[in-house]
């Protein structure tokens, strides 16, 4: 039994300890917004955030997660994180999703960028491109991406 507190709310979690965080949030939780990609942190479309930090949820197991907070696209795109909720909008004013197999992901590591900058700073197209590195969009939207994210920036300045 793990105990997890995910998206502000304690969640028991009946699974070995080594089960990695995203099938506790698929299969045992229900939460579906955090994706499966390549269970390899290859792709970042299983993103959630761990203490605020961006980590590969297909790779890390539940047992580094207790005593921690875990954030999902749920939470994340509730409306109620300011950052969270300006890169949402900038990602529906973008057009960035084309499949949208890997928006999650995206939108995780991209509200997590925007949060470790601080308050008004306007990162550059090489930074915003080194930031969301490990994510692929298999859609290539990477230019909308880049877009979504500048923007989200200025929201948030």
């Amino acid at each position: 039994m793990s105990m997890l507190h995910i998206n502000g709310r304690e969640h028991t979690v009946d699974a070995d300890p080594g089960t990695p965080i995203l099938w506790a949030l698929r299969d045992t939780l229900g939460m579906t917004g955090t994706k499966f990609g390549c269970g390899a942190a290859l792709c970042g479309a299983c993103t959630v955030h761990l203490d605020d930090q961006a980590i590969r949820s297909c790779i890390t197991p539940i047992s580094a997660a207790e005593g921690k907070k875990i954030t999902t696209i749920e939470a994340t795109t509730s409306g109620s994180d300011r950052v969270g909720a300006a890169v949402h909008t900038a990602w529906v004013k973008h057009d960035v999703a084309q499949c949208g197999y890997c928006q999650s992901g995206q939108i995780m590591s991209a509200t997590a960028f925007l949060k470790s900058l601080p308050r008004g700073n306007q990162p550059s197209a090489e930074e915003i491109d080194s930031a969301m590195v490990g994510n692929i969009c298999r859609c290539g939207t990477y230019a909308r991406i880049r877009a979504a994210v500048a923007d989200a920036a200025k929201t948030l300045a």
